[in-house]
C-alpha cells in the first residue's frame, strides 16, 4: 500500500469522527473549575471519537500501534534551544510523537492529575518507536475551543514510519476543509495543491503562534513563548493563536498564515501538521534552525524567505 492510497481512508476516518464531533453537546450545564474536571469532562466527549477513529484505522493497518500507547514518562522542561541529538532525553523515541505533539490515549493529553503517578514536569507522552510503523492521533486538536463552543478545532492523524511522518490528514469539521499530505507527493487542501505564502519581508506578515497543552508543567518553554513573543510582535504585521496547532501550520503550508512558531514539546500536534508543511515547501525546523524532529522542544515553520528572518528574532545575540 503507497502512503497515497492511505490518505482517501485517512480522510473518511477523519471525516466520520468530524461529523460525530458536530453532534455531541459539548456545554456542560456547570463549566469545569479543576483539572480533574477539565480532564474527565473531555474523555467523556474524547472516548467516543477514539472508538470510532480506532475501527477505522485498524481496518486500514492492522496490528499498527497507536504512538499515545507508549507513553514515555520524561521532564518536558527542556531547553528550548538544545540540541535533541546532544542528549538521551532526544532520541527519536523521546517525544510526544515524531514531530508534532503530545496528548492523551488518542492524541491530547488529559491534565496530568487525570493520569496516576504523573506530576506537571513529568507528564506521560506519546513515543515513537525508532523502526516501524505507528499512528499519532489527536481526535480534539483543540479540544479547550471545542468544550467551549468554540469554532476552532480540528481531527488530525498521521502514519509515523521509522520515526518520520508519511501520511497525514487533518479535518476542521465546521469548516468543511480537509488537508491531506503523503511523503514525496505534495500536499492538498480539499483537493487543491497548497503553496507556502510568497512574501518576503516581515514588516506586513500575519505570524501564529501557540503553546504545549497544560504549559505549566513546562516552564522552561512558558518562558521561551514570553521572550519570543516579544522579540516576534514589533517585528510583524500581528501575531495570533488561532487554535489546533496541527491546523496553524497547515494554514501556514497554504499560505494563509505566513509563519508559526511554538516552543514546549507538542509532537502528536506536530507531527501531522509538519508533514503537510514540507511536503507544500515550507520549512520546518526548530527554533535552532536545525531540521525538526520529534522530541525538539521548539518549533518553526516558513517560506524560505522569512525564515531565517524569524530565526534571527528567536535568537538574538548575547549581550
Amino acid at each position: 500500500m503507497t502512503y497515497v492510497s492511505l490518505l482517501a481512508p485517512m480522510a473518511a476516518a477523519a471525516h466520520e469522527v468530524g461529523a460525530l464531533l458536530l453532534a455531541t453537546p459539548r456545554r456542560a450545564a456547570a463549566p469545569a473549575d479543576t483539572m480533574e474536571e477539565l480532564a474527565a469532562a473531555y474523555l467523556a466527549l474524547e472516548t467516543p471519537a477514539v472508538a470510532v477513529m480506532r475501527r477505522h484505522l485498524d481496518a486500514l493497518l492492522p496490528g499498527v500501534p497507536w504512538a499515545e500507547e507508549l507513553h514515555d514518562e520524561r521532564s518536558l522542561n527542556a531547553d528550548p534551544n538544545a540540541d535533541p541529538d546532544a542528549s538521551s532525553s532526544a532520541d527519536p523515541v523521546a517525544g510526544p510523537s515524531a514531530g508534532p505533539s503530545a496528548e492523551t490515549s488518542a492524541g491530547t493529553s488529559p491534565a496530568p492529575s487525570s493520569r496516576p503517578g504523573a506530576t506537571p514536569d513529568t507528564t506521560p507522552t506519546p513515543r515513537l518507536p525508532a523502526e516501524g510503523d505507528v499512528w499519532t492521533v489527536d481526535v480534539i486538536d483543540g479540544a479547550v475551543q471545542f468544550m467551549r463552543d468554540l469554532p476552532h478545532f480540528c481531527v488530525s492523524l498521521a502514519l509515523v514510519r521509522d520515526g518520520e511522518p508519511v501520511a497525514a490528514a487533518l479535518h476542521a469539521p465546521l469548516l468543511g476543509e480537509t488537508y491531506l499530505a503523503a511523503a514525496g507527493h505534495g500536499a492538498t487542501r480539499n483537493g487543491e495543491t497548497i503553496t507556502p505564502s510568497a512574501r518576503t519581508r516581515l514588516e506586513a506578515a500575519l505570524v501564529g503562534t501557540s503553546h504545549p497543552p497544560f504549559a505549566a508543567g513546562q516552564p522552561a518553554a512558558v518562558a521561551a513563548a514570553g521572550r519570543s513573543l516579544a522579540a516576534v510582535l514589533p517585528a510583524v504585521g500581528a501575531v495570533r493563536n488561532l487554535g489546533p496547532t496541527s491546523w496553524q501550520i497547515a494554514d501556514t503550508a497554504a499560505g494563509r498564515l505566513d509563519a508559526f512558531w511554538e516552543y514546549g514539546r507538542d509532537d502528536a500536534n506536530l507531527l501531522p501538521g509538519a508533514l503537510v508543511a514540507r511536503e507544500a515547501g515550507a520549512v520546518v525546523s526548530d527554533t535552532a534552525g536545525r531540521p525538526w524532529q520529534a522530541g525538539a522542544s521548539g518549533f518553526l515553520v516558513a517560506p524560505r524567505e522569512l525564515h531565517g528572518q524569524l530565526l534571527e528574532l528567536l535568537n538574538p545575540p548575547l549581550a
